[in-house]
């Protein structure tokens, strides 16, 4: 009897469509991200093996769903091409020491791992976390990325920093406009799979989108940026589709992910247009990891109205 192939389990359907996203930001912004990721992936398969070990387990049993590669991964992806080895060790031991196991592994963790992971590293090594490679070069640690210039221009119009700052392409960041693009196209591919609600994602790039139009006129010093530019800018796809997503730390009804996708929107526009981070998307989901149980609790308990007799 022939025997048939095991199947594909679903983190290890999430790392496949994450795969071009890593290609393009490899030959957009360096090798160094190759190496991010083989340090990431080497870390995570350390610590998960040592912690099958302390529970006496089969190592094999934790690596084989593909959970820690995953936030390896997006720990990896996260992270400018020129980190430190060190740095990454420590933002994957984090993520997946303190955001995974501590609260029971797979499954129980309250927080997105590869965010907690980053968080931490974004609040620890700032200067490491913000050497982007330029527009014009690959592995070179310089100029700020289009978020950072957008945030910091002080009275400068959209224009003006727009045709003479270093970062901006056609309609979002320089290189980043078509790495998200990448995450968009493997982000659809998690959606028509059925491997993320697309409430999520949706909404969050809608919210986006609502802020920033509505605070856009046409390029002052006052505008906050296109939606577009938020779109294609920063990690925006990145964590709509493959972050927000993760079904262990998002609201369990649909109305409730919804709620949860808006206040991500949301957070992630004022952190970007009001904060020292000019990304934010780090922080804007840990917001609504920690809000999933109370838009639950709010959401399933909702008294109903009764109707007159």
């Amino acid at each position: 009897m022939t025997q048939q192939p095991a199947a594909l389990t679903a983190p290890t359907k999430v790392l496949i469509a994450l795969a071009p996203g890593a290609v393009v930001q490899a030959a957009l912004l360096g090798d160094g991200t190759l190496a991010n990721i083989a340090i990431a992936a080497a870390t995570a398969a350390a610590l998960e093996s040592m912690v099958a070990r302390l529970r006496g387990v089969q190592p094999l049993s934790l690596l084989r769903d593909g959970s820690a590669g995953v936030t390896a991964m997006l720990i990896a992806l996260c992270l400018p091409p020129n980190t430190p080895a060190g740095v990454v060790i420590v933002g994957v031991l984090i993520g997946l020491g303190i955001g995974k196991h501590v609260f029971g592994g797979a499954g129980n963790n309250p927080f997105n791992p590869a965010m907690v992971g980053y968080a931490a590293l974004l609040l620890s090594f700032p200067g490491y976390l913000s050497a982007w490679p330029s527009a014009g070069a690959v592995d070179a640690v310089t100029a700020p990325t289009a978020l950072d210039v957008l945030a910091h221009r002080g009275g400068q119009t959209i224009t003006d920093i727009w045709s003479h700052a270093n970062g901006f392409g056609a309609f979002g960041g320089a290189k980043w406009e078509w790495l998200n693009a990448a995450y968009l196209a493997g982000g659809v591919v998690l959606v028509v799979l059925r491997l993320v609600d697309w409430r999520i994602p949706l909404t969050i790039l809608a919210s986006i989108a609502i802020l920033a139009a509505a605070f856009y006129d046409a390029g002052s010093s006052a505008s906050m940026g296109s939606p577009l530019f938020h779109w294609f800018s920063g990690g925006t796809m990145l964590g709509a589709f493959f972050v927000a997503t993760d079904p262990a730390t998002c609201p369990t009804t649909a109305r409730g992910r919804v709620w949860f996708a808006l206040l991500i929107g949301f957070a992630l526009f004022v952190i970007r247009t009001g904060s020292a981070y000019p990304d934010g998307i780090a922080f804007a989901i840990l917001l609504g990891n920690a809000s999933a149980p109370l838009i639950d609790r709010l959401i399933v308990n909702r008294p109903r109205p009764v109707s007159d007799p």
